[in-house]
C-alpha cells in the first residue's frame, strides 16, 4: 500500500482528499528536522511538503519516491536538481492563490501610499493635529504602477490597480506585448531604465542567481522620492540593508515587505527601524480560502503521482515525464 508522508500541518480539505483514498497509508512528520526526512523517505512513496527544507541527502536512499508535491508555488526549499535525476516529479499548484497574493499586494501599496503606519502612530500617540498637517499620503489615480514578473500574479494585482485609476506597465521576456496589451499593461523592454517614471513597483519574479538583490543601492537611487516598492514574491530579491538606508533617508517614500531574506528575520533586521515600511510575515497567499484550495491541489497531485496522470504544466521539472517507464 502506497506510503504518503505529509511535512507540515494540512487544512482538512486536503486531508480529506487523501482520505477518500483507502490504498493510500497517510503518514505525518512530527516535526521539519532533517534527520526526520532521512528516517521516513526511504519507506515513503509520496511526500507533500510545506516550507520546511528537503535535504539533499535527504534523498539518497528514497528510491520507492514517485512524486513530491509542493503546498504552494514556490520551490526554493525543495532540490529540484537532486529530484530531477533521480526521476521523481516536482508539481506545484499553479495559480490557486494568485487573488490572495494580488490583494495583498494591493493593501501593502494602498497602506504605503496612505501613511497607514504613521497616521496609526500618530493617532495612538496625541499628534492628531501634527499629522494631519505634514500631508504625507498620496493617491494612486494617474499613478505608475510597474510589474517585474507578469504570471498569475502579476496578472491579477494589474486588474486591481486599474481599478484605482493607475497605469501598468510590465516587464516580463517571458510573456509578448500583445499578451500584455490584452490585459490593458504597456509591455517594457529595460525595468532598470523606466525607474525614474515608476510610482509603485510590485515583484512577482521567483528567486534566482540572476534575481538575487535585483533591487540594491544603484535601482533606489534611479527611483523617484516619492516612490514605494512592494514584494510578495520572494525574499532576497532586494537588499533589505539598502532599502532601508533609502527609507531612513527619504531617497523613497515607503515599502510593503511580506517575503525576507531570512525567514523568519533576525531582530536586528534593518527594516524594523522604519515606519516607511510595512511589513508582513510571508502571509501574502495565507487566507482561510486559499489554505483550502492550495491543500485540495497539493493533495490532487499526490494522487495524480501516484496513478501517473500529472498535469505536465503543474511539474517544475517535467522533463522526468518523458523518461522510459513513466506514463
Amino acid at each position: 500500500m502506497p506510503r504518503v508522508l505529509l511535512s507540515g500541518k494540512l487544512h482538512p480539505d486536503g486531508l480529506a482528499v487523501l482520505r477518500a483514498r483507502s490504498d493510500l497509508t497517510l503518514v505525518e512528520m512530527e516535526g521539519e528536522d532533517p534527520a526526520e526526512f532521512v528516517a521516513r523517505l526511504p519507506d515513503a512513496d509520496a511526500l507533500l511538503i510545506r516550507t520546511a527544507l528537503l535535504p539533499r541527502e535527504a534523498l539518497v536512499n528514497a528510491r520507492g519516491l514517485k512524486i513530491v508535491s509542493r503546498h504552494g508555488v514556490g520551490y526554493d526549499n525543495v532540490p529540484v536538481e537532486a529530484l530531477t535525476g533521480m526521476g521523481i516529479p516536482l508539481a506545484v499548484v499553479g495559480g490557486i492563490h494568485s487573488t490572495t497574493v494580488a490583494e495583498h499586494a494591493m493593501f501593502l501599496i494602498l497602506a504605503a501610499a496612505k501613511s497607514a503606519l504613521r497616521y496609526d502612530r500618530a493617532v495612538r500617540s496625541g499628534d492628531w493635529v501634527g499629522s494631519r498637517a505634514r500631508l504625507e499620503a498620496f493617491e494612486l489615480l494617474g499613478r505608475t504602477l510597474l510589474l517585474i514578473g507578469f504570471g498569475r500574479i502579476g496578472r491579477a494585482l494589474a486588474v486591481r490597480a486599474a481599478a484605482f485609476g493607475m497605469t501598468v506597465v510590465g516587464y516580463d521576456p517571458n510573456v509578448p506585448a500583445d499578451a500584455m496589451a490584452a490585459a490593458g499593461v504597456t509591455r517594457i523592454e529595460d525595468w532598470r531604465a523606466a525607474l525614474p517614471e515608476i510610482d509603485v513597483v510590485s515583484l512577482h519574479v521567483p528567486r534566482l542567481p540572476e534575481t538575487e538583490n535585483m533591487i540594491a543601492a544603484s535601482e533606489l537611487a534611479a527611483m523617484k522620492p516619492s516612490a514605494i516598492i512592494v514584494n510578495t514574491s520572494r525574499g532576497g530579491l532586494i537588499d533589505e540593508a539598502a532599502l532601508a538606508a533609502a527609507l531612513a533617508s527619504g531617497q523613497i517614500a515607503g515599502a510593503g515587505i511580506d517575503t525576507f531574506d531570512e525567514e523568519p528575520p533576525r531582530p536586528g533586521n534593518p527594516l524594523f527601524a522604519s515606519d516607511r515600511a510595512i511589513l508582513s510575515p510571508h502571509v501574502a497567499g495565507l487566507t482561510q480560502e486559499a489554505m483550502a484550495r492550495l491543500s485540495v491541489a497539493a493533495a490532487e497531485n499526490v494522487l495524480a503521482g501516484l496513478d501517473g496522470r500529472l498535469d505536465p504544466a503543474l511539474v517544475v521539472n517535467a522533463e522526468v515525464l518523458a523518461a522510459p517507464g513513466r506514463g
